[in-house]
Parts: C-alpha cells; sequence; structure tokens
C-alpha cells in the first residue's frame, strides 16, 4: 500500500519549511514590535468548550474523539476559546493589557479547498484588558506591519473594516430586531462564498417581507462610513456608542499611519457569535481567494467561561491563503540553505583537525559542515557551494607548517591565510575580515 499525506494536510520537506520559517520570523517580528508576547496552548481542548462558544452544531466542523476516560475532546480549530481559557484562569493576576500572541499549529473537519486546509498555521494576535478602540487600532497596525515586511502593497490588499452593532442598527431600521439579527449575520457573511440565487432564496425566505436580498445587497454594498455612523448615531444610545467607537478607531488607524490600507465596508460582519463590535478581514484585491486575516472585538468570551468580564479584540491570519497570495503574485521568496562554514581537508590524515575545528566553531555558534566522505579538494568546494556556505575553511600544509588556515569566502572570492589559534577565539570576527 502507497501512503500519501492525509488529504487537506502537508508534507514540508526542508525547502518547504525555509519558507515556512520566512513567514513565521515576519509574523513573530511584527508582533514583537509591538510589545506582544508569544504563548501557546494545547493542540486539544475538551469538546465542551466548542460546544459553549460556538453551539452544538459546531461538533461537526472538528475532528473531535474520546480518550480512554470517555472525557470528550477536539483538535482546536481556532485559539481564541484557549486563549479566554488561560485568561479566565488567571484573570485576577494578569498585568493589563495583555498583549499576546502565538503561531499554532490547528485543524478543521472540512473539505480542503484553495487556500483553506484541514491543517494549517494561523497567526493570532489579541489584546486583552483594554476597551478602547485604540487596542482594535493596534492589532490592525500590526497586520499592516507584517503586509509591508512581506512586500505586500495597499494594491495588492486591503483591510475591511466593519462594526456589528452598526450592522445591527441598520437592520434594526429596516425592522429586523437585535434577538433575529444573527441569521442575518451569518448570510450576509457567507455573501460572496455562496451563489446569487442560494443567497436571495436564504434571505428573502427569512427576511423578504421587511428588505428583499436584492435592496439589501444594494445598501449596504453603497453605505459609506460617514452615513452608516449618522444613521447608528439617530438609531439610540447603543447606535451612538458604536458610532462613536467606530469613529475614534478611524481616527486612531490615520494616526497610526495605516488607515489608508483599510475600507469601511458594511457587509464584512464576520459569522462568529461571539463578536460584540468592530469587525474586520483582509482580502485580496484580485482573485477569488478567501480572506486573509478575519478578527475583532469580542467583549463577553471570557464572561461565558463563568469569570470576570475582560474586554478583547484580535485576529487570526492562516498560513496557506498567504503563501498563496504572494506565490501568485511572485511575491513569495525561495529561501536558500545556508552555514556559516564547510571545512575542507586537503589529506585524508587532516581529517581528525577538521573534526576539532568544527567542534570549536559549532560551541561558538557557527552552522559548520564538512565532507563525510574524503574526496578531492573540489569536490569538498562542490559540496560547500551547495550546502550555501559563505567561507570555506582549508586545513591544508599550512596548518602543519605554521598553524594557519586558508579562509575563502565564497561569494566575493576572496581569499586570506588566518592563524588557527585566532580563528579559535573569535572565529565571527575573523570570518567577517574576509
Amino acid at each position: 500500500m502507497k501512503f500519501q499525506a492525509p488529504p487537506g494536510m502537508r508534507d514540508f520537506y526542508p525547502e518547504d519549511m525555509r519558507v515556512q520559517n520566512w513567514l513565521f520570523e515576519r509574523w513573530r517580528r511584527a508582533s514583537r514590535a509591538f510589545g506582544f508576547e508569544e504563548y501557546e496552548g494545547p493542540i486539544f481542548e475538551y469538546l465542551d468548550l466548542y460546544r459553549l462558544k460556538s453551539g452544538a452544531a459546531i461538533v461537526s466542523e472538528l475532528f473531535h474523539f474520546q480518550d480512554r476516560g470517555q472525557r470528550e475532546f477536539a483538535i482546536r480549530p481556532e485559539m481564541t476559546p484557549t486563549l479566554a481559557r488561560m485568561v479566565a484562569a488567571r484573570a485576577g493576576a494578569l498585568p493589563r493589557p495583555i498583549k499576546w500572541f502565538s503561531l499554532p499549529r490547528m485543524c478543521r473537519a472540512e473539505k480542503p479547498q484553495r487556500g483553506r486546509l484541514r491543517e494549517f498555521f494561523q497567526w493570532n494576535v489579541d489584546i486583552l484588558g483594554v476597551e478602547d478602540p485604540l487596542a482594535d487600532a493596534e492589532v490592525i497596525a500590526v497586520c499592516v506591519a507584517f503586509l509591508r515586511d512581506a512586500g505586500l502593497t495597499r494594491d495588492d490588499v486591503v483591510v475591511r473594516v466593519s462594526s456589528r452593532p452598526l450592522v445591527a442598527a441598520a437592520l434594526a431600521g429596516y425592522g429586523i430586531a437585535a434577538a433575529e439579527s444573527e441569521q442575518a449575520f451569518e448570510l450576509i457573511d457567507r455573501h460572496d462564498r455562496i451563489s446569487a440565487d442560494e443567497f436571495t432564496t436564504k434571505w428573502d425566505e427569512a427576511y423578504g417581507n421587511r428588505i428583499s436580498a436584492a435592496a439589501l445587497t444594494a445598501f449596504l454594498a453603497r453605505a459609506t462610513l460617514q452615513a452608516a455612523l449618522d444613521s447608528a448615531r439617530a438609531a439610540g444610545p447603543a447606535g451612538r456608542a458604536a458610532a462613536d467607537q467606530l469613529g475614534a478607531l478611524w481616527s486612531q488607524l490615520a494616526a497610526l499611519g495605516v488607515a489608508d490600507w483599510c475600507q469601511f465596508d458594511l457587509r464584512t460582519v464576520r459569522g462568529l457569535a461571539y463578536y460584540t463590535g468592530t469587525v474586520f478581514e483582509l482580502h485580496a484585491r484580485q482573485g477569488r481567494l478567501r480572506a486573509l486575516m478575519g478578527g475583532g472585538r469580542y467583549d463577553d468570551l471570557t464572561g461565558l467561561l463563568g469569570t470576570v468580564r475582560v474586554p478583547g479584540v484580535g485576529f487570526g491570519m492562516g498560513d496557506a491563503p498567504v503563501l498563496e497570495l504572494l506565490r501568485a503574485l511572485g511575491k513569495l521568496p525561495t529561501p536558500r540553505h545556508t552555514i556559516d562554514a564547510f571545512i575542507i581537508d586537503t589529506d585524508p590524515g587532516l581529517f581528525a583537525d577538521v573534526l576539532r575545528l568544527a567542534g570549536v566553531l559549532r560551541a561558538a555558534g557557527l552552522a559548520v559542515d564538512y565532507s563525510y566522505k574524503r574526496v578531492a579538494v573540489g569536490r569538498q568546494f562542490s559540496q560547500a557551494a551547495a550546502r550555501g556556505a559563505r567561507y570555506a575553511i582549508v586545513v591544508g600544509q599550512e596548518y602543519l607548517d605554521r598553524q594557519e588556515l586558508a579562509v575563502k569566502n565564497l561569494a566575493t572570492g576572496v581569499q586570506r591565510a588566518v592563524a588557527a589559534d585566532a580563528l579559535r577565539h573569535d572565529p565571527a570576527g575573523v570570518l567577517g575580515q574576509v
């Protein structure tokens, strides 16, 4: 029987891991630049944690199992429930603001498709313990910092920003009360992922006597930020509060220098019911990729766990759609494997000295390799180039005569004789001079 990776899963050969690590490095760099700390959690959680957050229907979307004690668990499909559980466990002890990020591996039991797999890595960035919309602006700005670092521009992507309370206020104007708005949110969220006919059928069945699917679609598409803010403020205290929050957010996005990456879009609502305020998604301007990032404000999630309310805002960005976009735009690099030095012996009798020198240089923090077989010097130089070595260090007759080594910079071709003791005591400094 021939085995291969399960559907929706990936093998990461070394060349693939170099790309993954390139992405992870930029995710971490953006997070740390904004003062976020990295955390992790277990690969599976109690199934009830996801039922509590999303309802019983979520079970069909999860890989779940029973352990030997008949306890029900699920492999994590997202990080927010784990984050809420961890924060709730130490809610009184964690200093505010709580600024955390993570890069976990996760799984979803769904049909694999372009940019969406069953197993994936996801960059999660969250700020908890802060009501101010500045926190919302900060997490959006972190995302933009990564986009810039990855070589993407405003012509490539856009962050669509909206507010669920603003959408609720707009729906209320058409007679759709808050108690029945969740189905409306779910349909609006799926609008660009199902056919127009299916959306029209489902919407008109539920709300067509108040506003038709065609009228709703036209209204959401043409709604401007100012018009939405004015309408929400006229809807009552809740609408005024939501409008003030979104208006302040937009000012802070401008102050942080990222407002021109963002676009107000009332069609952005996010399908998860735990979002309570601002919501946002990152989309490619061209192509049919799903949202590259999604997030928003969730002020009541820790309260569901029976502990103190800790307001929060954050997002998740999967690796697969981002890499797909970078590849499609020709902006995905092909990082090479590199090492600092490759040690070459000119005579098999010197190989013990090669091993001793390799041990010294490795202990000093350098990445060092050598040929496992005693072959001609020319072939060893070829191996050094194939391994991506920056320097070749030749142990030859000069070493026996004068304790000197020949060091060659393989990028420039410059070669110098260096004292072996000097290289052993300051390898980085000596190599840097060649």
